[in-house]
Protein backbone atom coordinates (compact mmCIF):
# COMPACT_ATOMS: atom_id res chain seq x y z
CA UNK A 1 0.00 0.00 0.00
CA UNK A 2 2.86 2.38 0.78
CA UNK A 3 4.47 1.97 -2.62
CA UNK A 4 1.27 2.67 -4.58
CA UNK A 5 0.57 6.01 -2.77
CA UNK A 6 4.23 6.93 -3.33
CA UNK A 7 3.36 6.23 -6.99
CA UNK A 8 0.27 8.66 -6.63
CA UNK A 9 1.98 11.38 -4.98
CA UNK A 10 4.87 11.26 -7.83
CA UNK A 11 2.09 11.39 -10.93
CA UNK A 12 0.77 14.40 -8.96
CA UNK A 13 3.78 16.20 -9.02
CA UNK A 14 4.55 15.01 -12.39
CA UNK A 15 0.39 16.22 -13.69
CA UNK A 16 1.86 19.63 -12.31
CA UNK A 17 5.42 19.81 -13.80
CA UNK A 18 3.32 18.88 -17.02
CA UNK A 19 0.89 22.07 -16.06
CA UNK A 20 4.08 24.46 -15.92
CA UNK A 21 5.03 22.65 -19.44
CA UNK A 22 1.65 23.38 -21.15
CA UNK A 23 2.13 27.14 -19.90
CA UNK A 24 6.09 27.32 -21.43
CA UNK A 25 4.43 25.89 -25.39
CA UNK A 26 1.74 28.85 -24.66
CA UNK A 27 4.40 31.42 -24.38
CA UNK A 28 3.30 32.54 -20.48
CA UNK A 29 6.19 34.71 -19.11
CA UNK A 30 8.52 33.16 -16.79
CA UNK A 31 7.52 35.37 -13.95
CA UNK A 32 4.11 34.06 -14.27
CA UNK A 33 5.64 30.37 -14.53
CA UNK A 34 7.69 30.78 -11.25
CA UNK A 35 5.03 32.51 -9.20
CA UNK A 36 2.66 29.17 -10.71
CA UNK A 37 5.41 26.58 -9.72
CA UNK A 38 5.85 28.70 -6.10
CA UNK A 39 2.39 28.27 -5.72
CA UNK A 40 1.48 25.13 -6.99
CA UNK A 41 4.31 23.66 -4.87
CA UNK A 42 2.94 25.15 -1.43
CA UNK A 43 -0.58 23.62 -1.96
CA UNK A 44 0.70 20.31 -3.20
CA UNK A 45 2.91 20.11 -0.21
CA UNK A 46 0.15 21.27 2.38
CA UNK A 47 -1.92 18.43 0.53
CA UNK A 48 0.65 15.70 1.14
CA UNK A 49 1.14 16.72 4.74
CA UNK A 50 -2.54 16.48 5.75
CA UNK A 51 -2.56 13.29 4.24
CA UNK A 52 -0.10 11.62 5.42
CA UNK A 53 1.80 13.89 8.39
CA UNK A 54 4.72 15.20 8.20
CA UNK A 55 7.36 12.50 9.47
CA UNK A 56 5.15 9.88 7.42
CA UNK A 57 7.53 7.00 5.81
CA UNK A 58 5.39 7.55 2.64
CA UNK A 59 6.03 11.56 2.72
CA UNK A 60 9.97 10.22 3.46
CA UNK A 61 9.64 8.22 0.57
CA UNK A 62 8.15 10.56 -2.01
CA UNK A 63 10.23 13.45 -1.46
CA UNK A 64 12.95 11.12 -2.48
CA UNK A 65 11.61 10.90 -5.98
CA UNK A 66 10.76 14.62 -5.65
CA UNK A 67 14.24 15.13 -5.01
CA UNK A 68 15.69 13.75 -8.44
CA UNK A 69 13.70 17.37 -9.70
CA UNK A 70 13.93 19.98 -6.87
CA UNK A 71 17.83 18.92 -5.52
CA UNK A 72 18.65 18.06 -9.61
CA UNK A 73 18.18 21.54 -10.56
CA UNK A 74 20.04 22.65 -7.49
CA UNK A 75 22.57 20.53 -8.43
CA UNK A 76 22.58 21.73 -12.29
CA UNK A 77 22.41 25.09 -10.88
CA UNK A 78 25.71 24.57 -8.84
CA UNK A 79 27.21 22.76 -11.72
CA UNK A 80 27.72 25.93 -13.80
CA UNK A 81 28.66 28.56 -11.09
CA UNK A 82 32.33 28.17 -11.18
CA UNK A 83 32.49 28.46 -14.79
CA UNK A 84 30.19 31.29 -14.76
CA UNK A 85 32.67 33.51 -12.37
CA UNK A 86 35.47 32.43 -13.97
CA UNK A 87 34.72 33.61 -17.56
CA UNK A 88 32.53 36.59 -16.51
CA UNK A 89 34.97 38.13 -14.12
CA UNK A 90 37.66 37.39 -16.60
CA UNK A 91 35.79 39.14 -19.77
CA UNK A 92 34.50 42.36 -17.41
CA UNK A 93 38.24 42.76 -16.47
CA UNK A 94 39.38 42.41 -20.17
CA UNK A 95 36.87 45.02 -21.23
CA UNK A 96 37.62 47.69 -19.04
CA UNK A 97 39.77 50.76 -20.24
CA UNK A 98 41.86 50.51 -17.28
CA UNK A 99 42.97 48.68 -14.30
CA UNK A 100 41.51 51.54 -12.15
CA UNK A 101 38.32 50.92 -12.41
CA UNK A 102 38.41 47.30 -10.67
CA UNK A 103 39.36 48.76 -7.54
CA UNK A 104 36.62 51.11 -7.19
CA UNK A 105 33.94 47.98 -8.49
CA UNK A 106 35.26 45.79 -5.60
CA UNK A 107 35.92 48.95 -3.17
CA UNK A 108 32.15 50.05 -3.81
CA UNK A 109 30.70 46.54 -3.48
CA UNK A 110 32.40 45.02 -0.31
CA UNK A 111 31.47 48.42 0.95
CA UNK A 112 27.56 48.47 0.71
CA UNK A 113 27.62 44.87 1.74
CA UNK A 114 28.82 45.77 4.62
CA UNK A 115 27.05 48.90 5.42
CA UNK A 116 23.75 47.03 5.08
CA UNK A 117 24.85 43.65 7.19
CA UNK A 118 25.75 46.26 9.48
CA UNK A 119 21.82 47.98 9.16
CA UNK A 120 20.31 44.68 8.91
CA UNK A 121 22.33 43.71 12.92
CA UNK A 122 20.31 47.20 14.38
CA UNK A 123 17.43 46.13 12.67
CA UNK A 124 17.60 42.45 13.93
CA UNK A 125 18.52 43.99 17.68
CA UNK A 126 15.41 46.38 17.32
CA UNK A 127 12.91 43.37 16.30
CA UNK A 128 14.41 40.78 18.95
CA UNK A 129 14.32 43.96 21.40
CA UNK A 130 10.49 44.99 20.53
CA UNK A 131 9.02 41.63 21.02
CA UNK A 132 10.68 41.01 24.32
CA UNK A 133 12.69 37.47 22.62
CA UNK A 134 14.47 35.43 25.44
CA UNK A 135 16.04 31.92 25.33
CA UNK A 136 14.83 31.30 28.59
CA UNK A 137 11.24 30.98 27.52
CA UNK A 138 11.62 28.55 25.13
CA UNK A 139 11.67 24.92 26.35
CA UNK A 140 15.01 22.81 25.13
CA UNK A 141 13.97 18.82 23.80
CA UNK A 142 15.74 15.93 23.39
CA UNK A 143 16.38 17.61 19.38
CA UNK A 144 17.37 20.71 20.73
CA UNK A 145 19.63 19.50 23.21
CA UNK A 146 21.52 17.51 20.43
CA UNK A 147 21.67 20.01 18.18
CA UNK A 148 23.17 22.32 20.79
CA UNK A 149 26.23 19.45 22.26
CA UNK A 150 26.92 19.62 18.10
CA UNK A 151 27.12 23.45 18.32
CA UNK A 152 29.30 23.06 21.58
CA UNK A 153 31.49 20.75 19.42
CA UNK A 154 31.84 22.72 16.29
CA UNK A 155 33.06 26.08 18.61
CA UNK A 156 35.55 23.67 19.73
CA UNK A 157 37.15 23.59 16.15
CA UNK A 158 36.02 26.89 15.30
CA UNK A 159 38.01 28.84 18.27
CA UNK A 160 41.27 27.54 16.36
CA UNK A 161 40.62 30.02 13.78
CA UNK A 162 41.07 34.04 14.44
CA UNK A 163 39.34 36.57 12.08
CA UNK A 164 42.52 37.35 10.47
CA UNK A 165 42.89 33.50 9.51
CA UNK A 166 39.36 33.54 8.18
CA UNK A 167 39.86 36.70 6.08
CA UNK A 168 43.40 34.81 4.75
CA UNK A 169 41.29 32.08 4.09
CA UNK A 170 39.66 33.68 1.35
CA UNK A 171 42.86 33.34 -0.71
CA UNK A 172 43.21 31.15 -3.29
CA UNK A 173 46.05 28.98 -2.03
CA UNK A 174 45.10 26.01 -4.70
CA UNK A 175 42.71 27.58 -7.10
CA UNK A 176 42.40 24.61 -8.53
CA UNK A 177 40.93 22.44 -5.38
CA UNK A 178 38.84 25.97 -4.99
CA UNK A 179 37.25 25.54 -8.55
CA UNK A 180 35.96 21.78 -6.83
CA UNK A 181 34.17 23.65 -4.38
CA UNK A 182 35.98 22.58 -1.68
CA UNK A 183 35.75 25.35 0.87
CA UNK A 184 32.83 27.46 2.01
CA UNK A 185 34.74 30.41 0.67
CA UNK A 186 35.57 28.82 -2.61
CA UNK A 187 33.50 30.98 -4.66
CA UNK A 188 35.16 34.22 -3.38
CA UNK A 189 38.84 32.49 -3.94
CA UNK A 190 37.90 32.06 -7.89
CA UNK A 191 36.80 35.55 -8.14
CA UNK A 192 40.17 36.50 -7.03
CA UNK A 193 41.93 34.08 -9.16
CA UNK A 194 39.76 35.43 -12.38
CA UNK A 195 41.07 38.89 -10.90
CA UNK A 196 44.56 38.16 -11.40
CA UNK A 197 43.87 36.42 -14.67
CA UNK A 198 41.72 38.92 -15.97
CA UNK A 199 44.19 42.30 -14.60
CA UNK A 200 47.47 40.44 -16.05
CA UNK A 201 45.95 40.14 -19.56
CA UNK A 202 44.51 44.14 -18.79
CA UNK A 203 48.39 44.98 -18.17
CA UNK A 204 50.03 42.68 -20.98
CA UNK A 205 47.30 44.20 -23.43
CA UNK A 206 49.83 47.03 -25.14
CA UNK A 207 53.13 44.63 -24.99
CA UNK A 208 51.44 41.54 -26.49
CA UNK A 209 48.65 42.89 -28.42
CA UNK A 210 48.14 40.15 -30.54
CA UNK A 211 48.05 36.99 -27.70
CA UNK A 212 45.95 39.18 -25.79
CA UNK A 213 43.66 39.71 -29.16
CA UNK A 214 43.69 35.74 -28.96
CA UNK A 215 43.14 35.01 -25.57
CA UNK A 216 40.17 37.91 -25.61
CA UNK A 217 38.55 36.10 -28.36
CA UNK A 218 38.79 33.05 -26.47
CA UNK A 219 37.49 33.91 -23.12
CA UNK A 220 35.11 35.90 -25.39
CA UNK A 221 34.08 32.17 -27.15
CA UNK A 222 33.90 30.72 -23.60
CA UNK A 223 31.23 33.26 -22.10
CA UNK A 224 29.13 32.78 -24.96
CA UNK A 225 28.96 28.49 -24.46
CA UNK A 226 28.46 29.31 -20.43
CA UNK A 227 25.54 31.80 -20.58
CA UNK A 228 23.82 29.39 -23.56
CA UNK A 229 24.32 26.59 -20.86
CA UNK A 230 22.99 29.04 -17.92
CA UNK A 231 19.60 29.90 -19.77
CA UNK A 232 19.18 26.23 -20.52
CA UNK A 233 19.42 25.73 -16.55
CA UNK A 234 17.75 28.60 -15.44
CA UNK A 235 14.42 27.77 -17.81
CA UNK A 236 13.90 24.81 -15.63
CA UNK A 237 13.66 27.02 -12.47
CA UNK A 238 9.88 26.84 -12.47
CA UNK A 239 10.22 23.36 -11.86
CA UNK A 240 12.53 22.92 -9.53
CA UNK A 241 10.81 25.89 -7.26
CA UNK A 242 7.91 23.40 -7.78
CA UNK A 243 9.47 20.55 -6.39
CA UNK A 244 11.11 22.09 -4.04
CA UNK A 245 8.47 24.09 -2.19
CA UNK A 246 6.17 20.94 -2.05
CA UNK A 247 9.29 19.64 -0.14
CA UNK A 248 9.32 22.06 2.13
CA UNK A 249 5.80 22.47 3.15
CA UNK A 250 5.07 18.60 2.99
CA UNK A 251 8.19 18.32 5.61
CA UNK A 252 7.29 21.37 7.67
CA UNK A 253 6.03 20.12 11.28
CA UNK A 254 3.02 22.74 11.90
CA UNK A 255 3.62 21.60 15.84
CA UNK A 256 7.28 23.22 15.78
CA UNK A 257 6.20 26.33 14.30
CA UNK A 258 3.26 27.09 16.66
CA UNK A 259 5.37 26.67 19.72
CA UNK A 260 8.00 29.09 18.19
CA UNK A 261 5.86 30.98 16.51
CA UNK A 262 6.74 34.71 18.30
CA UNK A 263 10.24 33.76 17.42
CA UNK A 264 9.12 32.79 13.63
CA UNK A 265 6.97 36.02 13.47
CA UNK A 266 9.39 38.17 14.47
CA UNK A 267 12.35 36.80 12.53
CA UNK A 268 10.00 37.84 9.52
CA UNK A 269 9.20 41.02 10.75
CA UNK A 270 13.02 41.79 10.89
CA UNK A 271 13.44 40.01 7.01
CA UNK A 272 10.71 42.39 5.75
CA UNK A 273 11.69 45.74 7.21
CA UNK A 274 15.26 45.08 5.55
CA UNK A 275 14.06 44.61 2.73
CA UNK A 276 12.09 47.83 3.05
CA UNK A 277 15.84 49.60 3.84
CA UNK A 278 16.82 47.69 0.32
CA UNK A 279 13.95 49.23 -1.23
CA UNK A 280 14.50 52.86 0.26
CA UNK A 281 18.42 53.03 -0.82
CA UNK A 282 17.35 51.85 -4.51
CA UNK A 283 14.98 54.76 -4.04
CA UNK A 284 17.84 57.21 -2.83
CA UNK A 285 19.66 56.15 -5.73
CA UNK A 286 16.88 56.93 -8.19
CA UNK A 287 16.36 53.05 -8.78
CA UNK A 288 12.57 52.56 -8.95
CA UNK A 289 12.06 50.04 -5.88
CA UNK A 290 8.71 48.64 -7.40
CA UNK A 291 10.44 47.42 -10.65
CA UNK A 292 13.10 45.84 -8.75
CA UNK A 293 10.31 43.65 -6.80
CA UNK A 294 9.08 42.88 -9.93
CA UNK A 295 12.01 41.88 -11.84
CA UNK A 296 13.89 40.17 -9.08
CA UNK A 297 10.73 37.70 -8.03
CA UNK A 298 12.10 35.17 -9.74
CA UNK A 299 15.62 35.28 -8.31
CA UNK A 300 14.36 35.63 -4.73
CA UNK A 301 11.41 33.10 -4.93
CA UNK A 302 14.45 30.68 -6.15
CA UNK A 303 16.47 31.55 -3.42
CA UNK A 304 13.35 31.32 -0.90
CA UNK A 305 12.91 27.52 -1.91
CA UNK A 306 16.03 26.66 -1.98
CA UNK A 307 17.92 27.67 0.74
CA UNK A 308 21.49 28.56 -1.09
CA UNK A 309 22.75 32.03 -1.82
CA UNK A 310 25.36 30.28 -3.94
CA UNK A 311 22.56 27.94 -6.06
CA UNK A 312 21.49 31.29 -6.80
CA UNK A 313 24.18 32.83 -8.37
CA UNK A 314 23.45 32.30 -11.94
CA UNK A 315 19.90 33.60 -11.56
CA UNK A 316 21.40 36.45 -9.75
CA UNK A 317 23.88 37.39 -11.95
CA UNK A 318 21.62 36.91 -15.15
CA UNK A 319 19.12 39.26 -13.75
CA UNK A 320 21.23 41.96 -12.91
CA UNK A 321 22.56 41.93 -16.26
CA UNK A 322 19.69 41.41 -18.62
CA UNK A 323 16.38 42.49 -16.39
CA UNK A 324 18.41 45.51 -14.33
CA UNK A 325 20.93 46.35 -17.40
CA UNK A 326 24.00 46.12 -14.08
CA UNK A 327 27.70 45.97 -16.44
CA UNK A 328 28.70 42.25 -16.31
CA UNK A 329 31.61 42.78 -14.34
CA UNK A 330 30.25 44.67 -11.94
CA UNK A 331 26.53 42.39 -11.37
CA UNK A 332 29.38 39.13 -10.77
CA UNK A 333 31.51 40.46 -8.46
CA UNK A 334 28.46 41.88 -6.76
CA UNK A 335 26.67 38.62 -7.02
CA UNK A 336 29.46 36.69 -6.49
CA UNK A 337 30.70 38.65 -2.78
CA UNK A 338 27.33 38.21 -1.83
CA UNK A 339 27.44 34.90 -0.96
CA UNK A 340 29.80 34.98 1.18
CA UNK A 341 30.78 38.46 2.62
CA UNK A 342 27.78 40.53 4.13
CA UNK A 343 24.79 38.42 3.89
CA UNK A 344 21.96 40.71 5.57
CA UNK A 345 19.58 37.41 6.35
CA UNK A 346 22.38 34.88 8.10
CA UNK A 347 25.01 37.47 9.28
CA UNK A 348 23.31 40.30 9.94
CA UNK A 349 19.63 39.61 11.55
CA UNK A 350 19.63 35.98 12.88
CA UNK A 351 23.07 36.36 15.11
CA UNK A 352 21.72 39.75 16.37
CA UNK A 353 18.27 38.02 17.19
CA UNK A 354 20.28 35.50 18.74
CA UNK A 355 23.08 37.26 20.81
CA UNK A 356 19.99 39.62 22.22
CA UNK A 357 17.98 36.24 22.92
CA UNK A 358 20.35 35.01 24.65
CA UNK A 359 22.20 37.57 26.57
CA UNK A 360 19.47 37.85 29.55
CA UNK A 361 20.52 33.90 30.32
CA UNK A 362 23.67 34.48 31.26
CA UNK A 363 23.62 38.33 33.43
CA UNK A 364 24.13 40.63 30.05
CA UNK A 365 21.58 43.96 29.84
CA UNK A 366 20.76 43.29 25.89
CA UNK A 367 20.11 47.19 26.64
CA UNK A 368 23.64 48.40 27.19
CA UNK A 369 25.14 50.44 24.45
CA UNK A 370 28.45 48.77 25.43
CA UNK A 371 26.89 45.67 24.26
CA UNK A 372 25.11 46.84 21.39
CA UNK A 373 27.86 48.29 20.05
CA UNK A 374 30.39 45.27 20.01
CA UNK A 375 27.61 43.55 18.32
CA UNK A 376 27.49 45.62 16.16
CA UNK A 377 30.68 45.58 15.33
CA UNK A 378 31.63 41.42 15.62
CA UNK A 379 28.48 40.88 13.15
CA UNK A 380 30.37 43.08 10.14
CA UNK A 381 33.48 41.58 11.15
CA UNK A 382 32.12 37.92 11.17
CA UNK A 383 30.43 38.62 8.13
CA UNK A 384 33.36 37.60 5.84
CA UNK A 385 33.62 34.22 4.58
CA UNK A 386 29.88 32.99 5.25
CA UNK A 387 28.94 29.93 3.32
CA UNK A 388 25.87 30.82 0.90
CA UNK A 389 24.65 27.20 1.76
CA UNK A 390 22.16 26.01 3.96
CA UNK A 391 24.16 26.05 7.90
CA UNK A 392 25.90 29.53 6.58
CA UNK A 393 23.43 31.37 9.64
CA UNK A 394 24.27 28.23 12.23
CA UNK A 395 28.10 29.44 11.38
CA UNK A 396 27.90 32.76 11.38
CA UNK A 397 25.73 32.40 14.68
CA UNK A 398 28.18 30.11 16.54
CA UNK A 399 31.36 33.11 15.79
CA UNK A 400 29.24 35.93 16.88
CA UNK A 401 27.78 34.23 19.70
CA UNK A 402 31.63 32.46 20.82
CA UNK A 403 32.88 36.10 20.09
CA UNK A 404 30.24 37.87 22.62
CA UNK A 405 30.97 35.17 25.16
CA UNK A 406 27.43 33.91 25.21
CA UNK A 407 26.56 30.33 25.34
CA UNK A 408 26.08 28.98 21.54
CA UNK A 409 24.12 25.42 22.64
CA UNK A 410 21.15 27.69 23.09
CA UNK A 411 21.16 28.52 19.35
CA UNK A 412 20.25 24.74 18.95
CA UNK A 413 16.59 25.73 20.53
CA UNK A 414 15.64 27.06 17.21
CA UNK A 415 16.83 23.84 15.14
CA UNK A 416 12.78 22.95 15.04
CA UNK A 417 11.95 26.14 12.86
CA UNK A 418 15.49 26.73 11.44
CA UNK A 419 14.54 25.24 7.65
CA UNK A 420 11.47 27.59 8.00
CA UNK A 421 13.47 31.01 8.95
CA UNK A 422 16.69 30.31 6.80
CA UNK A 423 13.92 30.23 3.80
CA UNK A 424 13.55 34.13 4.34
CA UNK A 425 17.33 34.95 5.01
CA UNK A 426 18.48 33.54 1.78
CA UNK A 427 15.76 35.33 0.04
CA UNK A 428 17.36 39.00 1.89
CA UNK A 429 20.61 37.64 1.41
CA UNK A 430 20.34 37.88 -2.87
CA UNK A 431 18.55 40.92 -2.23
CA UNK A 432 21.76 42.56 -0.70
CA UNK A 433 23.36 41.28 -3.64
CA UNK A 434 21.36 42.89 -6.10
CA UNK A 435 21.52 45.95 -4.42
CA UNK A 436 25.12 45.99 -4.16
CA UNK A 437 25.39 45.33 -7.68
CA UNK A 438 22.74 48.64 -8.51
CA UNK A 439 24.55 50.75 -6.11
CA UNK A 440 27.83 50.20 -7.60
CA UNK A 441 26.67 50.19 -10.74
CA UNK A 442 24.73 53.30 -10.14
CA UNK A 443 27.41 55.09 -8.61
CA UNK A 444 30.54 54.62 -11.34
CA UNK A 445 27.50 54.62 -13.97
CA UNK A 446 28.07 50.81 -15.21
CA UNK A 447 24.23 50.27 -15.42
CA UNK A 448 21.77 51.06 -18.29
CA UNK A 449 18.45 52.87 -17.32
CA UNK A 450 16.41 52.24 -20.11
CA UNK A 451 16.62 48.19 -19.04
CA UNK A 452 16.24 48.83 -15.57
CA UNK A 453 13.21 50.85 -16.60
CA UNK A 454 11.84 48.40 -19.43
CA UNK A 455 8.88 46.26 -18.56
CA UNK A 456 9.22 43.71 -21.64
CA UNK A 457 7.97 40.38 -20.12
CA UNK A 458 10.03 37.46 -20.45
CA UNK A 459 7.91 34.84 -22.56
CA UNK A 460 10.76 32.09 -21.77
CA UNK A 461 11.58 31.56 -25.68
CA UNK A 462 15.09 30.39 -26.07
CA UNK A 463 15.77 33.80 -27.56
CA UNK A 464 19.36 34.33 -29.04
CA UNK A 465 21.69 36.11 -26.44
CA UNK A 466 22.71 39.71 -27.30
CA UNK A 467 25.38 40.62 -29.62
CA UNK A 468 28.34 41.86 -28.09
CA UNK A 469 26.52 40.44 -24.48
CA UNK A 470 30.28 40.43 -22.76
CA UNK A 471 31.46 44.28 -23.06
CA UNK A 472 30.44 46.50 -20.24
CA UNK A 473 27.36 49.01 -20.34
CA UNK A 474 28.43 52.09 -21.75
CA UNK A 475 28.45 55.17 -19.32
CA UNK A 476 25.02 56.74 -18.28
CA UNK A 477 21.58 56.94 -19.72
CA UNK A 478 18.61 59.35 -19.18
CA UNK A 479 17.42 59.66 -16.48
CA UNK A 480 14.99 56.79 -15.08
CA UNK A 481 11.41 57.04 -14.78
CA UNK A 482 11.38 56.94 -11.30
CA UNK A 483 13.51 60.05 -10.60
Amino acid sequence: MTAFLVVVNILGLLALIGLIAFMQIKHVSFTKRVFTGLGLGILYGALLQYSYGSSNVIIKNSIDWFNLVGTGYVRLLQMIIIPLILVSIISGIINLQNGKSLGKISGLTIGTLLVTVGIAACVGIAVALAFGLNASEIIAGKAEQTRGDLFNTQLTDMSKVSHSQRLLDLLPANPFLDMTGARPSSTIAVVIFAAFIGIAALKSRKKYPEQIESFQKFVGVAYVIVMRVVKIVLQLTPYGVLAIMTRVVATTSGDAILKLIKFVGASYVALVIMLVIHLLILAAFKLNPITYLKKAFPVLSFAFTSRSSAATLPLTIDTQTKKFGVDVGVANFAGTFGTSIGQNGCAGIYPAMLAVMIAPTVGINPLDPTFLISLVAVIILSSFGIAGVGGGATFASLVVLSSMGLPVALAGLLVSVEPLIDMGRTALNVSDSMVSGLVTGRVLKKIDTKVYNSFDEDTGNDNELPERENEPAKGSTPSPVYA
